[in-house]
């Protein structure tokens, strides 16, 4: 038996977001078993004027390579009526981004790795680092924790109260 890769996906969405984060949770986990889940944050839109976001992050184990699992991804995001066509900065019904996958560093079958945002984006490196807190990104070798605590933005976001499968994933604050 071959081991399985560890990956890190941001999942996010802004339009009838509970529903496409859900549906998300529920394709991912049938088809890599467990995941961990970070708390679900709400946040402003980045880069465009639109509607907030919900953005979490989870870890899986899968024993696809990257381009077959970022292909899997963007059927899923398809599947939630994701157009391809839209401008980047856009409104959509699921975002599923491939963060990290094991430590590997570099474009592999089209896929950034790891990705930029992680560095960037609160909505990204807060719920990574509340997931993988230890875990090391694999280009500064520093701690998600660490790099959360160095994180100087103004980017704001806060926990929003998610129920998924009957488990609490964020409280009520």
């Amino acid at each position: 038996m071959t081991d399985k890769a560890l990956v890190y996906l941001g999942v996010g969405s802004n339009i009838d977001r509970e529903r496409h984060i859900t549906a998300a949770l529920d394709i991912l986990s049938e088809e890599f078993g467990g995941l961990a889940a970070s708390s679900v944050y709400e946040s402003e839109a980045v880069g465009f004027n639109g509607t907030n976001f919900l953005n979490m992050v989870v870890e899986l184990r899968t024993s696809l390579a990257v381009g077959a699992l970022s292909a899997r991804l963007k059927q899923i995001e398809a599947d939630h009526g994701r157009r391809r066509n839209a401008p980047k900065f856009a409104a959509r019904t699921l975002d599923l981004d491939m963060l990290v996958y094991d430590d590997l560093i570099g474009t592999i079958a089209g896929v950034q790795l790891p990705r930029a945002e992680i560095l960037y984006n609160a909505f990204v490196l807060l719920p990574l680092s509340e997931v993988a807190p230890d875990r090391r990104h694999p280009q500064t070798r520093k701690s998600y924790r660490e790099l959360w605590q160095e994180y100087h933005n103004e980017q704001t976001l806060w926990p929003v109260p998610f129920t998924w499968q009957g488990k609490i994933i964020s409280p009520r604050r």
